[in-house]
């Protein structure tokens, strides 16, 4: 696995999003209702931003697209037109920092 450095922990708003790129495919970041969670940034059904998706208050993210909702927590599809659920990845505060811990690169 690998570390990577997505923002001071007071930069990321509750609500908010920040796409971050890794040694593979990007990263969608969020923070909801005062915890952090990750997860792909593609959306499962179509090539979307997660990270330009709604965060939700009751822990869900929506794609701009097509109006598909993941759980935060475990990223699993929740509505049509998704089906297919999104990774999710490690996250951890440590120093006033979030970081989020990705598979390295093959």
């Amino acid at each position: 696995m690998t570390r990577i450095l997505v923002c001071e922990d007071k930069a990321l708003q509750d609500g908010e999003a920040i796409k971050v790129d890794g040694p593979g495919d990007a990263v969608a970041v969020f923070r909801s209702n005062g915890e952090v969670f990750a997860l792909a940034d593609r959306c499962s059904h179509g090539n979307a931003s997660m990270s330009e998706g709604y965060v939700e208050d009751d822990g869900t993210v929506e794609c701009p697209l097509h109006a598909a909702r993941f759980c935060l927590k475990t990223g699993a599809a929740l509505c049509q037109p998704a089906t297919e659920p999104l990774r999710t990845f490690p996250v951890a505060v440590v120093d006033g920092n979030i970081y989020v811990d990705v598979p390295e690169a093959a």
